[in-house]
């Protein structure tokens, strides 16, 4: 074999189709979008259209709907937390907090926090600082002899409305009393 005679394997490049370069080309004229109408033209998208018919996404029923106020919330259980501790990944020691979770990778990032569910055990004497958890889990640390601190709750707005004002309008009469 010599360099001269090396060839690429048959099929591996493909020439382009050069469009409108006469008849005898093949695709000259009218360039392989046959004659006239709406798919001869540019800018078309035709995508679900089925030429009349009632389409597939419309004879369907719609089913289920995105809830805007669903809170993104990473979950763990006490099973999985004395697993982490039993295999040195998280330090029973210390006080274990949401970002160290992370860092373990026992929870991915969430932008509503990190939940304490009681599933599973716990054994060891430890320290959590979470952003939720279940009232068993709470119970379950506490009766291992740990602790787990909550963030202290927002104070709920004052409303508005017919409500709001009724309240205001009784502390008022009962200020003048």
């Amino acid at each position: 074999m010599k360099l001269n005679e090396l060839r690429d394997n048959s099929g591996a490049r493909k020439e382009r189709k050069r469009v409108g370069r006469g008849m005898s080309s093949g695709t000259g004229k009218t360039s392989g979008s046959g004659q006239k109408g709406q798919r001869s033209r540019s800018g078309v998208s035709l995508v679900g259209f089925e030429g009349g018919q009632m389409p597939l996404y419309r004879r369907l029923p719609k089913r289920g709907f995105n809830n805007p106020f669903s809170k993104q919330i990473s979950v763990i259980n006490l099973g999985d937390l004395q697993k982490a501790i039993d295999d040195k990944k998280i330090d029973g020691k210390k006080s274990i907090t949401p970002a160290m979770l992370i860092e373990a990778g026992m929870v991915r990032p969430a932008k509503d926090g990190v939940k304490l569910l009681a599933k599973g055990e716990i054994k060891a004497k430890i320290k959590l600082d979470v952003d939720l958890a279940s009232k068993a889990a709470i119970a379950a640390v506490e009766k291992a002899g740990g602790s787990v601190t909550l963030p202290t709750p927002k104070p709920k707005p004052q409303g508005k409305g017919h409500k709001h004002e009724r309240e205001k309008a009784a502390k008022q009469a009962a200020a003048k009393k």
